[in-house]
């Protein structure tokens, strides 16, 4: 049993090292880069939406409450005639906008707790990204230089038989001497 244990363990080491050669830490990079900044754009977005919403508040409050002043004239109207069913007609329009007048101050609440929540998370997602993207920016920098440097070295090596026949006479005359 502990032998097929160490054979699954060393399958699964051997497995995750070969995925981790496979896998190009900068294209992965690149990709995590995208996708914070499509958070960010989707983010900014959402704040817009919001930011536009909220200004609609005090719109619809303004003309909610001046309904209300209308349909209170009206109701006093109606019970000033004693006319007590169209009284309750306009005391049910005034109570549904009262609901309404509820309904407004809820969502421009709501609004406000989503706003803040989308603030801090697009401030962190920003902040993130620029770590991402420098990250990315000296990896880049570096593979670049680790390729500079190998085409200096790898470059142009020629070797001739020339070049080897001499060597392998240095190298005989060098064990003579010892």
């Amino acid at each position: 049993m502990a032998l097929i244990n160490r054979f699954s363990r060393l399958f699964k080491a051997d497995l995750h090292a070969v995925m981790d050669r496979i896998e190009e830490p900068t294209l992965l990079l690149k990709q995590a880069v995208r996708e914070m900044e499509e958070d960010v754009t989707e983010d900014e977005k959402n704040l817009k939406l919001i930011r536009f919403e909220q200004e609609q508040v005090p719109v619809l409050q303004t003309e909610v409450e001046a309904s209300l002043k209308e349909l209170q004239l009206e109701i006093d109207l109606c019970l000033d005639s004693k006319n007590e069913k169209l009284a309750r007609s306009v005391i049910k329009r005034k109570l549904e906008l009262q609901q309404r007048a509820k309904r407004i101050k809820q969502k421009s609440d709501g609004l406000t707790a989503e706003l803040e929540a989308i603030t801090k998370r697009l401030e962190s997602n920003r902040s993130r990204l620029i770590a991402m993207q420098q990250k990315l920016d000296i990896l880049e920098e570096d593979q670049a230089n680790r390729t500079n440097h190998s085409c200096v070295y790898d470059s142009e090596i020629t070797i001739s038989e020339d070049d080897i026949e001499v060597a392998l006479l240095r190298e005989k005359q060098a064990r003579s001497r010892s």
